[in-house]
């Protein structure tokens, strides 16, 4: 069997008789860029959600390296090393770059949210920030207030801020969601290179970077799991053509 980091077992979300998410049975194997995808209204918020603790599910069940954690809380997970990008995002506007994510490296120490502590103490800390800053290409940008940054950039500094975190699981929601071109590129690149050595599950809208960086898909439609495999496999999938393009004609393109 492969080396399964987070799977879940027939797991279901109800609202008020509306079922979101109904049964699915997920796998993302250790090392992989996994992406869910599919239609609007095919669950896959609800389903990041469940997955990240900000829902409680009504069925089924969540396990993380093999231990269940269907009633964890989000802090539980975070300390055991699921991040979801978001959680720690540039919430420090008037910050800058470096500062917000030492902030997030401020856990290490223990000394988390504790503003008052001295500048001297932050500052053993600004190498590894620069490190990270390196690695997001925003090394150039460590001075600038985060409120400045344009809007690509500041996706590159949630990443940043998650890493930071020091993730084993990597959940990334709608990373390139709002962004041109240029910096759609730029991002989809980022991820697959901050890829090495951690897994990454990421909800996606964009064929064309789900195509370029992914390693297994999952298709999501009305809440159930449609299909399942390589972006070559699920691209064919007649039902998946029918649930995206409402004709099983053609192919699924690798496009916005």
């Amino acid at each position: 069997m492969a080396d399964v980091i987070l799977e879940t077992r027939n797991l279901t979300k109800s609202f008020k008789g509306f079922t979101a998410v109904n049964d699915v049975n997920l796998q993302v194997q250790r090392g992989h860029i996994h992406a869910l995808i599919g239609p609007n209204g095919a669950g896959k918020t609800t389903c990041f959600n469940l997955l990240t603790k900000f829902l409680v599910p009504s069925a089924g069940h969540i396990l993380f390296n093999g231990h269940d954690i269907t009633r964890a809380k989000p802090a539980q997970i975070a300390r055991m090393g699921i991040i979801r990008s978001f959680q720690i995002s540039a919430v420090f506007p008037h910050l800058t770059v470096l500062q917000n994510v030492r902030v997030g490296l401020q856990r290490e120490l223990g000394t988390s949210f504790h503003f008052w502590r001295s500048e001297r103490l932050l500052d053993e800390l600004n190498d590894r920030a620069l490190a990270l800053l390196a690695e997001v290409d925003l090394a150039g940008f460590a001075d600038t207030l985060t409120a400045d940054l344009p809007y690509g950039r500041k996706r590159a500094l949630e990443i940043a801020t998650t890493l930071a975190m020091e993730p084993e699981l990597m959940l990334l929601d709608e990373p390139t969601q709002g962004m041109g071109h240029e910096d759609v590129h730029r991002v989809t690149e980022l991820i697959k290179k901050v890829s090495a050595g951690r897994t990454i599950l990421m909800v996606e809208h964009n064929m064309g970077v789900v195509a370029g960086i992914c390693d297994r898909i999952s298709v999501l439609q009305r809440g159930a799991l449609l299909a399942e495999g390589t972006y070559a496999e699920v691209s064919k999938n007649q039902q998946v053509m029918e649930a995206y393009m409402g004709t099983a004609g053609g192919e699924l393109q690798g496009a916005h």
